[in-house]
């Protein structure tokens, strides 16, 4: 099984929230999803936690693409603009650094027209234990 297949089919809490990876190589992943009404808050727009998720599967698609468990240790996010419901949304993870045991990555993630919705940092920490499958 291959870390797209695995991620897709393992990560419950984002397979739940519509979230699916599209794409991994060592380069970069990308992971997608379309906002729904489940995923808007009170304001009318695509809740933060959504967006979060989608941005974190892609950057642990990049970060366990060698087949070690990498976990997430330190995030940096921001909200630039609003996503609502219908927009596509895609999320790619690129690496900062690939570091044996202290990787680093960004994501950006963009809406159907191209426009820049959020960007996060991220640390992770990669074990010598294989990810499950």
């Amino acid at each position: 099984m291959n870390i797209q297949d695995i991620l897709n089919s393992n990560d419950r809490f984002a397979a739940k929230a519509g979230c699916r990876i599209t794409e991994v190589d060592g380069r970069h992943a990308v992971a997608e999803m379309t906002v729904g009404d489940d995923h808007l808050n009170a304001g009318n727009v695509c809740q933060g936690g959504a967006l979060f998720t989608l941005a974190d599967l892609a950057m642990a698609a990049l970060m366990n693409h060698q087949g070690n468990l990498t976990l997430g240790i330190s995030y940096t996010i921001m909200f630039l603009s609003g996503a609502k419901a219908g927009d596509r949304l895609r999320a790619e993870a690129i690496h900062v650094a690939d570091h044996k045991k202290i990787p680093s990555a960004e994501v950006r993630i963009t809406d159907q027209v191209g426009r820049l919705v959020c960007h996060m940092t991220g640390m992770g920490y990669r074990k010598a234990d294989r990810l499950p499958q």
